[in-house]
């Protein structure tokens, strides 16, 4: 379903800050996984969503999807086929806007449009029952800008928007960290939900150690551009949060820190 191979990455090439960080990776992710990516600072997580998406080229290798080549194709056009959560709530949605107007950009995002043909108001209704969804009570606030709902609401909201049409590929950038505690456990199980009643495959990069052990069928950890752990299936089910910490530990002391 998503194939890199042998992806080569280094940033500030040619300078006293070069940095090495792929070299000759590969990774392969079956249609309908949901994988769990942890990993420290600077191990390559978010880089690894970076070169899927396209908001940065690799410097070697191939990246396909479905079957396809989209190595050197633009940002842009893989957004048609991937849709991205952020770590920040305010990047996925338009805050001037209201959440109808939002709802309509996102589903007509795969067409030519204008603002008065986009906002059809039989749609009105069927966005608003697809709100009502999220459990938020957000169906009551379709004609409020954006701007002026909360982080959570917001998140969820990006969430939604990101999955309304067809996508091969959802990925999370870190979507919980930016919210409180009791927040957060609502994204990830909304999150859970969308992916699982949709059968999309997913990639989620997050710090939060319970939640890459609790969800997903499949959990990765990084290390300096590599892969340190890899479980699925039964050893997946097996993994604790322990596991994951004894080996952040041992990867600490390795690194003297």
């Amino acid at each position: 379903m998503l194939e890199l191979r042998n992806i080569d990455k280094t940033f500030h090439r040619g300078t006293v800050n070069e940095a090495p960080l792929f070299r000759n990776f590969s990774l392969h992710v079956s249609a309908g996984d949901f994988v769990s990516v942890v990993g420290s600072n600077g191990s390559g997580k978010t880089t690894l969503l970076n070169l899927i998406s396209g908001t940065v080229p690799t410097d070697s290798g191939e990246i396909w999807l479905c079957g396809e080549d989209i190595t050197r194709q633009a940002e842009y056009r893989r957004a048609v086929r991937i849709g991205r959560v952020y770590q920040d709530p305010a990047v996925g949605t338009v805050p001037g806007m209201t959440i109808y107007e939002n709802l309509s950009v996102a589903e007509n995002k795969n067409r030519r449009y204008t603002l008065g043909l986009m906002l059809n108001r039989r749609k009105y209704e069927e966005f608003r029952e697809l709100v009502r969804t999220l459990g938020l009570g957000l169906e009551e606030k379709m004609n409020i800008p954006v701007g002026l709902l909360s982080g959570g609401q917001r998140q969820a909201l990006s969430l939604l928007m990101s999955t309304m049409t067809p996508i091969d590929l959802l990925l999370l950038d870190e979507h919980t960290a930016a919210l409180d505690p009791k927040t957060a456990e609502v994204i990830m199980e909304l999150t859970d939900r969308i992916v699982r009643e949709k059968g999309i495959t997913a990639i989620m990069v997050t710090h939060n150690l319970r939640y890459a052990v609790e969800y997903g069928n499949r959990l990765l950890m990084f290390h300096q551009g590599g892969i340190v752990f890899s479980a699925d299936g039964e050893k997946k089910k097996r993994t604790r949060v322990e596991d994951i910490l004894t080996l952040f530990n041992e990867i600490s002391v390795e690194c003297g820190n």
